[in-house]
């Protein structure tokens, strides 16, 4: 049985995005899903987050659990109720938390990959890597930067962070059915990272992604959010 309703801190939040190629997006989202476009662009990324004090709300913080976590996201959209909807994807989970990848799909939406977390910040710089019990490795190398770069698809900080913040319900895979998740902050701010280095092997996978079909695009962060998760019903 899902937990109704979790309640917790995020101490970090790491979104490194990618704007991608459609055509190759919409081959690897199951139904009833499709890109969610900007400029013609799909866009794809992972969520570096470390979360505190994560439990049942309503439960003291020193009944929660810490961990570090890294999700694949896809920005989408669908149909539903005579409505178009949005948010995102998440074909994969991974954690640092083995109690994670035991309630994973079970109290927890989704299935959780085991993984190892290697985290350093030191003033206003992070560097984030982790290995995955299948072998999947990603890697940031960030710093805080003042001015958000304008090179990006988004043009400016609100028009990036207005994108990301519709994006707060996200569905994962579990055997035959999408399990939903709802992700509710009590505040919303973001800030920009100058990114020094970065390694995806699941955005370099070109089985998934083609030669050409995919570039980096920004990184922003996240801290001190209060938040729950609420458990959405299984569908499709």
């Amino acid at each position: 049985m899902k937990l109704p309703e979790i309640h917790g801190y995020i101490d970090r939040r790491i979104l490194i995005n990618f704007t991608a190629d459609p055509d190759a997006v919409e081959k690897i989202l199951p139904f009833p899903f499709r890109p969610k476009l900007y400029k013609n662009k799909a866009i794809v990324g992972i969520c570096l987050i470390r979360l505190k004090n994560i439990k049942a709300l309503g439960l003291p913080d020193f009944m929660g659990i810490d961990s570090e976590n890294g999700a694949h996201r896809i920005a989408v959209e669908w149909d539903e109720g005579g409505e178009v909807r949005t948010g995102v994807y998440i074909p994969r989970r991974d954690t640092s938390s083995k109690i994670n990848t035991l309630v994973g799909g079970r109290v927890f939406p989704g299935k959780h990959y085991y993984a190892k977390f290697n985290v350093k910040e030191n003033n206003k710089h992070y560097h984030v890597d982790f290995k995955s019990s299948d072998q999947l490795i990603t890697s940031i190398d960030a710093k805080e930067i003042e001015v958000f770069d304008n090179h990006s698809i988004f043009e400016t900080l609100q028009k990036a962070s207005d994108f990301f913040q519709e994006g707060c319900l996200g569905y994962s895979p579990h055997k035959d059915k999408l399990e939903g998740l709802q992700l509710n902050t009590y505040t919303w701010e973001i800030r920009p990272l100058e990114v020094m280095d970065l390694k995806s092997t699941f955005y370099e996978d070109e089985t998934l992604f083609p030669k050409g079909s995919i570039t980096f695009d920004n990184a922003l962060l996240m801290t001190n959010i209060e938040h729950t998760w609420k458990s959405m019903p299984e569908k499709w």
